[in-house]
């Protein structure tokens, strides 16, 4: 799905890196895709001629195909809002940011709102095909796939405190130390609870987890450094397995989705 949506993202990229236009190479349902296109998402995404051609038809059939999705304006708001709270942003911050990488808000709100049409239509068309797995077929996964559930040993963190969580989350958003405490700590992932294990094991080096009631206080941790690794077992494991397995199903629905929708699409080759 997030290739799906990155190919999306990308078409337009290339699209407005090329000085030319370029050969027309292939039209699909009345789309055209040009071979200045195919080179660019050969190199930016590193695939063969062939792959990129197929990458690009699928994005084509795709704009064809949810032509009738309408995201709400009000939808891509709340969409906006809640990134910017998950990263620690008011959305001003963000906008600010965006700007002085080059990324106007108008392209940002385009390009969520995008991604919002291409997950709907997902859900819709995909998703509910794909039936729940037994616990026999979560096992296999889990045994055909161990080396994919591994995790750090322990990690390396900065524990920052607060009696409130207006007052941790204005430290998040301004790294402002008044009435924060802080102090060093390494924990074992083994000790960790899953909610707390999972937030920092998704969050990258050198940023903070999202705040988390301790009950007397507000923490939110700096991950400075993951070490080691070791295997989860299936019990621990079994939502990481689940999500890997409908990952994967999701990414075979969508391709037969796709292989099924193009033998009766409008696709002509040209070159």
């Amino acid at each position: 799905m997030k290739k799906l949506i990155l190919l999306g993202l990308l078409t337009l990229l290339t699209l407005s890196q090329a000085k030319m236009v370029d050969a027309i190479a292939i039209i699909v349902e009345g789309e055209p895709i040009t071979t200045a296109e195919i080179r660019a998402v050969q190199t930016q995404m590193q695939v063969s001629k062939e792959q990129a051609t197929d990458l690009l038809i699928q994005d084509r059939l795709q704009k064809s195909a949810m032509k009738d999705v309408q995201i709400a304006e009000a939808d891509v708001d709340a969409k906006i809002a809640t990134i910017a709270a998950q990263n620690n942003l008011t959305v001003p911050k963000m906008q600010k940011i965006l700007k002085e990488q080059g990324t106007t808000w108008n392209q940002y709100r385009a390009s969520v709102k995008e991604a919002m049409k291409k997950e709907k239509f997902f859900q819709e068309n995909v998703v509910s095909s794909i039936p729940a797995p037994s616990e026999d077929e979560l096992n296999l996964f889990y045994r055909n796939h161990q080396d994919e559930f591994t995790i750090p040993a322990s990690v390396n963190l900065i524990e920052y405190s607060a009696p409130t969580e207006d007052k941790i989350k204005h430290f998040l958003q301004t790294k402002d130390p008044k009435g924060v405490k802080s102090r060093s700590v390494t924990k074992q992932t083994k000790d960790l609870n899953p909610a707390l294990l999972g937030s920092i094991l998704q969050t990258q080096d050198g940023s903070f987890t999202r705040p988390f009631n301790a009950g007397d206080r507000y923490i939110s941790y700096q991950v400075l450094s993951k070490k080691g690794k070791v295997n989860m077992s299936f019990e621990a494991a079994q939502g990481a397995v689940a999500a890997k397995w409908r990952q994967q199903q999701q990414s075979k629905a969508l391709k037969d989705y796709f292989e099924k929708i193009k033998t009766n699409a409008d696709i002509q080759i040209l070159r």
